[in-house]
């Protein structure tokens, strides 16, 4: 039997992937499903900016921007939590 270490998130022991990886799939599969049924073209507006641009590659240009900020957010708290842990062990 194999022992999951911290580092070892992603799948378990046995190779069955973890319940984080599951839901992240379904996502990935539910935006995939979501741009295929809707490629019509939309018209943006963006301060003095109008312009044109399908659908599907507003949805995947929103969800990657989402995703961006999503990872920089915890980046910075595991950043900010190493912080305190050092300057717990200097105390």
């Amino acid at each position: 039997m194999a022992v999951n270490g911290p580092n070892e998130r992603e799948t378990q022991g046995d190779g069955r992937l973890s319940g984080g990886a599951i839901a992240s799939l379904i996502g990935v599969g539910l935006l995939v499903i979501f741009m295929i049924q809707n490629t019509e073209d939309v018209q943006l507006d963006f301060l003095a900016w109008s312009f044109t641009w399908p659908l599907w590659l507003l949805t995947i240009a929103s969800a990657a921007l989402g995703a961006v900020v999503w990872f920089g957010v915890g980046v910075m708290r595991r950043h900010r939590r190493r912080k305190d842990r050092r300057h717990d062990r200097r105390d």
